[in-house]
This record gives structure tokens, sequence and C-alpha cells, in this order.
């Protein structure tokens, strides 16, 4: 290895259950590998990891005192928002180690994290495809990441092309979270790093606290409009050849001497999100939530697409399929938030794949945790994916859920059965299904009639799952999985009380074994 990594790793080195294999990517802060997992020592997380991670290795155990204390800093808030938010469009972290291996200097006491490995960085697609044909879509799953984002209370901080990350399915997850800092009212503090092109005018030269920097949910929609107008223009909004140009300008326009020209190749869908992002002023900026309402009219990822049957809705809950517009992703490699590939003229290694680009369908969508070639009809895929990503409990999966249907009605959505008021899908009582349409935990006005909508099915079903997870007693015998779905077809109760699936659920809780097995993709067992 050639270039200047910040944390070198041999390649076969060992930490934890982890084999290090290729580079993917490195910066000022640390390096990022391939890890293959080599046991089935699991973490403490209570999810096991897939074979293959992201390593994130950064120097915790070299350096000054005072380079450690703000490395440190850096590392507790990334940590700390993987531990609190598992959200779908947030990159995962599944454990953190430390090296302790005093025979190598420069890496014993390093901080490893355990993360999702993605396929590639937006930045790299934007290198190889400027204006990529998915850009909308991508978009519209970017700003659902800062949505998630603020709704819990969190400030991203630092939102830019490479710290966006493309997954096998060429979706779209925000990274990098040693900048995000937690709300307190309506602030947060962060420390006084950014990117210029990306950082809004009032915290260009703004004053450095004790706690850092003082920072707004709306610093992260002005970077988002940047980010907009960079991915559907190939240019930046304000005028300039480089970052101190720009920041220039920046300055100019935020005082009023200068004017935002936007590219005229913006579309004009596009255009006023643009300008109502990158207002002058922190508080004349688009709120998230009505940003991210408008984003999906703009990128036509409000509605499902026409190949998909409308389902009517009986509920109040709207089931959001946005990441099954067609989308396409060339695949390549990848930086995971900590900068570019080192500048030293060296190319990254390749990574390779049978098929020069892959396209999001319904067919393939959600294809890394729910297989494409076990007749799981593919109007259902987006509903069933988002409905178990909705859920913070690592063993409500795409896979059980599609498991479930199957085992319930063969996924039929006709199915009734009013000798035991069981209508739908996921063989829904109306009644019951009432109070789990909804995402918020309140019922719905009235009882669902049959025949029942499907998408209410689906969602409803993903959160009544989240909601028996935590009630198992911890440790009763078996597949987690498997006595979540007894207890949906009887009781968390029932399976507490008989400390594992009552003997009346056992045929029911083989076969759907056998679908959870067929569902779920090699490596993810």
């Amino acid at each position: 290895m050639t270039e200047p990594y910040a944390v070198p790793v041999p390649k076969g080195y060992r930490v934890g259950v982890w084999e290090v294999r290729d580079p993917i990517a490195t910066g000022a802060f640390g390096s990022v590998y391939e890890g293959r997992r080599t046991g089935e020592d699991l973490t403490g997380t209570g999810e096991e990891p897939p074979r293959t991670v992201a390593l994130k290795f950064l120097p915790t155990g070299t350096g000054t005192p005072r380079q450690l204390a703000h490395l440190r800093e850096l590392i507790d808030r990334e940590v700390e928002l993987h531990r609190r938010l598992r959200q779908p469009r947030l990159i995962r972290m599944y454990d953190t180690l430390t090296v302790d291996d005093p025979g190598r200097p420069a890496l014993d006491g390093a901080t490893v994290l355990v993360l999702e490995k993605a396929e590639r960085s937006l930045t790299a697609l934007l290198s190889a495809d400027p204006r990529p044909a998915a850009g909308p879509a991508l978009l519209a799953q970017i700003c659902e990441g800062l949505a998630q984002l603020h709704r819990a209370g969190w400030v991203h901080g630092d939102l830019k092309p490479a710290n966006v990350l493309l997954m096998k399915d060429s979706s779209a997850r925000l990274a990098d979270f040693n900048m995000a800092a937690e709300l307190e009212g309506t602030h947060a503090y962060t420390p006084a790093f950014s990117t210029p092109d990306y950082t809004p005018p009032e915290l260009l030269w703004s004053e450095i606290g004790t706690r850092g920097r003082q920072i707004r949910p709306s610093a992260d929609v002005w970077a988002f409009g940047v980010l907009a107008h960079l991915v559907l223009t190939d240019s930046f909004p304000l005028p300039g050849g480089t970052p101190t140009a720009r920041r220039d300008a920046a300055a100019a326009y935020a005082r009023g001497t200068d004017e935002l020209r936007l590219s005229p190749e913006l579309p004009d869908a596009w255009r006023e999100i643009v300008r109502d992002c990158l207002s002058r002023t922190h508080a004349d900026r688009v709120a998230t939530d009505t940003l991210l309402r408008r984003v999906a009219e703009a990128a036509g990822t409000d509605r499902p697409p026409r190949r998909f049957p409308s389902f009517s809705r009986r509920g109040h809950r709207s089931t959001v399929i946005a990441s099954a517009t067609a989308a396409t992703v060339a695949i390549a490699a990848l930086g995971y938030g900590i900068s570019t590939w080192a500048d030293s003229g060296s190319s990254p290694p390749a990574v390779r794949s049978s098929s020069p680009t892959a396209e999001i369908t319904p067919a393939t969508y959600g294809a890394a945790e729910l297989r494409t070639d076990r007749g799981i009809p593919a109007v259902y895929r987006p509903m069933i994916v988002d409905a178990a990503h909705d859920c913070d409990q690592a063993d409500v999966t795409p896979a059980l859920i599609a498991a479930m249907l199957k085992a319930e009605s063969n996924f039929d959505p006709r199915l009734s059965d009013p000798g035991k008021d069981e209508y739908g899908i996921a063989r829904w009582t109306p009644r019951l299904l009432r109070w789990w349409i909804r995402a918020d935990g309140q019922p719905v006005k009235s009882i669902p009639k049959p025949p029942l909508s499907v998408p209410d099915s689906i969602a409803g079903l993903g959160h009544y799952l989240c909601y028996i997870e935590p009630n198992l007693t911890p440790g009763l015998p078996g597949d987690k999985r498997v006595l979540i779905a007894a207890a949906y077809r009887t009781s968390y109760k029932r399976v507490n009380a008989a400390r594992g699936i009552p003997p009346e659920y056992r045929a029911y809780c083989k076969r759907l074994a056998h679908w959870l097995k067929e569902y779920t993709p090699p490596g993810k067992e």
C-alpha cells in the first residue's frame, strides 16, 4: 500500500472476528477497509452483522493528548448517534472495537467502527457521471435521511457528497456522523470544522464557544440546496473557481451585495426548492418536513410508479415507496465520509461487478436484505422492506415480514376468513388493525372494513412486530424472529408463559421458519 493512510492496516490483519481485506477510503482522521467475518462471536448490539462490512480505523492510540482528546470527541459523537438511531436512510454501525496490539504501535489502541458496507460514495458517482439520471431519486432519499435525523433531534453538520453512500441496491444513505450533534432547544453544538462549499454564510465566521459552534437544522438545509444544485447541474450555486472564491461569494450574497445566480440548467421543478434552501438567513430557509414533501414531488417519488397497481387506503398513514423509483448507478469504490482517496496519484482498488449498472425496480428493491429469486411478488417488496426499516428492532427484518405474509395468506390480498374475523394479506382482525396502521400508535378513527388495504396491512404488521419484539422475555430458546411470528399469531404474553413457541403453533412456526430461510439472502442468516 503506497497511499499515506491515517491508519495503515495490512491485508489479513485480524481485529475481533474480522479480517481486514482491501482498502476502501482514507482521510485525515481515519481509514476504511473491507472486513470479512471469520467467526461467530457476535457483537453486543443484538444484531448479527453480515459477512462483509466496512471497518473504520481511527488512530486513538497515537498522537498528542490534545489530538487524542479532539479525535475522541468526534468518535463519541458518531458512536452515540449510531447507538441511538437506526433509520433506513442512515448507514448502520454494528459494533465498536479497540485494537490491543502492543507489537504494532501504529495500530495499538486504535478504535474500530464496524459499519455497513456500501458500494460507493456519491462523490465517486458524480466523478463518473456528473449529472446522473438517478439524481432526483437520490436527492429524495438524501432528504429522507435529513428528515429522519431532524425529527429525532439531531443535526448532521457535514452533509456533502463524500458523506452520502450508495448501497448495493443503489439506494442512498447518510454517513459520517462525527460532526453530528443533538439539539438542545433550537441549537446544537459541533466542532469548528466544516466543508466551506456546504457551510451556510452565518457559520463561515461564527463565534466558537467552549462547547464548539452553534448550529441549527437549517445548516443541513443549506447544504442540501448546494448538493441538489451540484447533482442536477454539475456546478455550485455560488460563483468561483475555488472553495475560497465561493466562500467569499457566499458572504457577499449573505450581506445582500450580490444575488443568487442559479444555473439555467437547473430544472424548473427544482429551482424554487434550491432557492428556498439557500435563503440568506436561517430563519427564511424552508423547514425540513416541507422540504421533504417538495423534493418528493419534484423527484416524482411521492407516488408509486405506474407499473404498481393502486391500492385504496383506509387509514391515515401513507406508505412511502419513494426509493422504488427506477435509478441507474454504476458500481465502483466508495468513500466513508472521511474525505476522498489520498491525493497520491494512485487509483483506488476497483470493486468488481458482473453488471456495469444496478437498477432499482420493485423486483430488486431491498435485494441486500430480501432475496429476489424466491417468488415474492415484486409489487409488495417496497412495502415489505420499508415496513421493516420503520422499526428499530434488529430482528424485524424484511425477510421476516415476507415470510409471515407467505405463511398467513400466500400473499393473497383478497383472503377472507369471516369465521375467524381475519382478512387480507396479513390476516388482520379489522378492529385490531385499527390500532397499528399509524406509526404514532394512535388508532384510526374507524374500524377498517374488508377488503383491507395492502399498504395498511403490511405497515401495520411492521408496527405490531416492532411492538412485540422488546416485550418477549430475553433468552427464550429458538430463533427470535420465529418467536416474534408466534407472538403475532397468539400474543407475546402467551409465548413468554410457554417459554417458547406454544405447542399448537409449532406447525405454523415450522412453516414460517422454512420461508424465513428461503427469503433471507446468503450471509444474512
